[in-house]
């Protein structure tokens, strides 16, 4: 065990360690591949410290020209450090190495985007009668507390790190214990940029919650920016109102695939798989309902399920499979109970994947693909957010039908509907209770447009211009002239 090495924060321009250590396990094969210092309440506070003095004392909250340099400088650290990302993503999270690459790769377009918007904070000012001026000047918020989840730290991280820091915050990166090595290494990308001052930003690895818990309730931490479930978001609105704090929530997701008669199939069916499959089913937008039309009913589960059945499960550092690994086995086991439940409360398999756990696979947490049909939209399956590939398949007849199953849902993150109608997609579309529409296609989610969810999804929104909001204040300076 001496000789694997640990993983440090990043706290005020040092590497820092902790009293506590955690282990980090590659999910394909159940090793250890590294320790890491675990974060608790100390770290935390170290870390707003350090993001509080930086706040105040450096240039960076007030310069803009000089933070749009830095951003793209950043942008430009993360595209030289791709490859030990992508390669520390499939160790560490379980995905396929092609997968890893397109995530890691999102990094760099979203601080580039940022630094076009870190030019967009002004404010406006007009005469509102004779001898009377009023301005509204935008100013950054303060110390922004980012928490990120295991399943794509480094998109996650990227896309709501980098607005907080276009609008001049500094900023706590809270990591998650699952990915040690890939958060080290993410610390690493900012080391790189000299030019960013020390302390703007600080990245901690935490296991647990206490220091998730500690930034949350901080009254030197005014805006945070959460990425995970629903129950664990609507804890953190609660605990932070008590400072009327602003919160940022991307929350979990049950995003249906809505499919018309004269839809595309050939198309339509290789964005379904995949849509399954990328990043193992453990993704926001996953898409787990899967709603079909009377006429095409037949068709589109045959030919899905003899898709699901041919995915190839393996190791993500093979690039010849088609899905990696859950994050672990308690996933695996977690999935599996949801699946059989599903199917003791009528559920009928169409496709039953389920644990690997014979061969060369059987230490890893791996999950082949599961497609159930289902007549009951109350089931559980059809209703919680499974985190794993997992799909239902339920038929409708009417245009009206769809909608109301697709709408039958506390989440409201994604959808997709297809059709070859010049008309019917976008007439659905603004139906859908979903913040995020792909009409034939699946999710696209480009930097220059506002993403974000309905009901239990969310509140508010990452990317775009809108984006950069959630870290502004708005001041209103009235002067009178003599």
């Amino acid at each position: 065990m001496s000789t694997v090495r640990t993983a440090l924060h990043w706290i005020n321009g040092k590497w820092v360690d902790s009293a506590q250590h955690g282990e980090s396990v590659n999910p394909a094969t159940g090793e250890v591949v590294g320790r890491y210092a675990d974060a608790g309440r100390h770290e935390a506070e170290e870390a707003v410290r350090a993001a509080t003095a930086a706040f105040r004392e450096s240039r960076w909250a007030d310069d803009m020209e000089f933070r749009t340099n830095v951003l793209l400088e950043i942008a430009a650290s993360f595209q030289r450090h791709e490859r030990d990302l992508a390669d520390l993503t499939t160790l560490e999270n379980g995905k396929t190495i092609g997968e890893a690459e397109f995530e890691v790769s999102f990094a760099k377009g979203n601080f580039t985007t940022a630094a076009a918007l870190a030019q967009t904070t002004y404010g406006r000012v007009m005469e509102v009668e004779p001898g009377k001026h009023t301005m509204v000047v935008r100013e950054p918020v303060g110390v922004a507390a980012v928490i990120t989840p295991w399943n794509s730290p480094t998109a996650l991280l990227a896309r709501d790190l980098a607005p907080a820091l276009a609008a001049g915050c500094t900023a706590v990166v809270k990591l998650p214990g699952q990915t040690p090595l890939l958060n080290e290494a993410i610390s690493r990308v900012f080391a790189d940029v000299p030019s960013l001052p020390t302390g703007v930003v600080n990245i901690i690895t935490e296991s647990g919650s206490e220091a998730a818990k500690w930034l949350v309730d901080s009254p030197d931490v005014p805006v945070i920016m959460f990425t995970g479930s629903t129950p664990t978001g609507r804890a953190i609105g609660a605990s932070a109102a008590k400072h009327v704090k602003r919160v940022g929530l991307e929350l979990g997701g049950k995003t249906p695939h809505i499919v018309f008669d004269d839809a595309d199939l050939d198309l339509a069916l290789a964005v379904i798989e995949k849509s399954l499959t990328i990043f193992t089913g453990q993704f926001c937008i996953t898409a787990s309902r899967l709603i079909v039309q009377r006429g095409v009913y037949e068709t589109v589960k045959q030919r899905l399920a003899e898709r699901l059945a041919n995915v190839t499960v393996g190791p993500g550092s093979d690039r010849s499979v088609d899905m990696g690994a859950l994050i672990d086995k308690a996933s695996v086991a977690r999935v599996d109970r949801l699946v059989e439940e599903a199917i003791a409360g009528g559920a009928v398999p169409v496709v039953r994947g389920g644990p690997v756990r014979d061969g060369d696979l059987a230490n890893g947490a791996f999950y082949r693909p599961t497609l159930l049909e289902v007549t009951d939209s109350s089931l559980p399956i059809v209703q919680q957010e499974v985190f794993g590939p997992v799909q239902t398949i339920q038929v409708f007849d009417t245009e009206a039908e769809a909608v109301a199953l697709a709408n039958d849902s506390e989440f409201g993150l994604g959808a997709s509907v297809w059709s070859n109608d010049v008309n019917r997609p976008l007439r659905v579309a603004r139906k859908v209770q979903a913040g995020m529409l792909w009409i034939n296609d699946w999710g696209q989610l480009p930097n220059q447009f506002e993403i974000g969810g309905y009901k239990q999804s969310g509140v508010g929104h990452a990317n775009g211009p809108g984006g950069i909001d959630h870290f502004l204040e708005y001041k209103t300076i009235t002067q009178k002239f003599a």
